[in-house]
This record gives C-alpha cells, structure tokens and sequence, in this order.
C-alpha cells in the first residue's frame, strides 16, 4: 500500500493541527508523548495526550477497511515521512523536550516511536540500523581474531 497523494495531505494536515495546539509562543506543556492511533476498519486517525485527552482527528480515506497485512508497518512509514518533512513545525511545539510521536493500534497497543524530539538526542531510521547488529558482531569477531 503505497501512499497516495491524498493521503500524504489528510496526514500532513493532521500533523499540523496537532502542532496548532502547541503554538511556539506558548508556555511549553509537560506531555511526554503524543499517541497516534489509527484504526484499520475505520480509517481513523487520532491524536492524544499523555492522558488519553483527544487532541484531533481525522479519517484516511485510503485506509478504510484496509486488510493488508503490512498495515501498521506502511502507516508507520507513511507517518515518518510526513513528520520528517514538517521537522521545523513538530520541534518548535511548544512541548518540555524530550517527546516523541508514539503510533498505537486501535488496541491502543503501542507499536513504534515514530519521531522523537530531544535537542540532544536523534532516533536513527530503523532500515538504516536493521543489520547493525550482525555488522558490529562481525566487526568484533575480526577485532578478537587479530
């Protein structure tokens, strides 16, 4: 499942009314996490608080009674890019840093970080880490050989 342009736009526009209730001018909130759960029969997408509170909503057209298997993986990466591309709008919400933008299955399962925002800190892509580990176990076997 590809995403369509439609899509991309429904989720940016999301994305940026989250970021509205956060304005840069504002006193900074003490949320950890911003929860997106999205349900796979429905197409809903919604943004919560750390307390469960509704920050918004919307329905993705493209993901009404989606039965892909890979679903949650292809949202997951649909929304990573998206909050990729808005990087200057979601780190200047007026949120204490570190947070991060959780996705949640409708179970409210979570089931992966999508981006975290920390002035210290940078989540890695995890297709850029998949083999790290066989890479580093190899890198240290030559090391102990030698």
């Amino acid at each position: 499942m590809k995403a369509t342009e439609q899509t991309l736009q429904q989720v940016e526009r999301a994305i940026r009314k989250i970021a509205e209730k956060f304005p840069s001018n504002e006193e900074a909130s003490m949320l950890t996490d911003i929860h997106i759960r999205v349900t796979q029969e429905s197409g809903e997408l919604i943004a919560f608080d750390d307390e469960e509170k509704e920050i918004t909503r919307c329905i993705v057209e493209q993901w009404i009674d989606n039965k892909d298997s890979q679903f949650y993986k292809e949202v997951g990466s649909t929304l990573r890019s998206v909050l990729a591309k808005m990087k200057e709008t979601i780190e200047k919400m007026s949120i204490l840093k570190p947070y991060s933008f959780v996705l949640e299955d409708d179970d409210h399962e979570t089931l992966e970080e999508l981006y975290l925002v920390d002035d210290d800190i940078a989540i890695i892509d995890q297709e850029l880490m998949a083999d790290l580990d066989k890479d580093l176990d190899a890198f240290l076997d030559k090391l102990l050989k030698e």
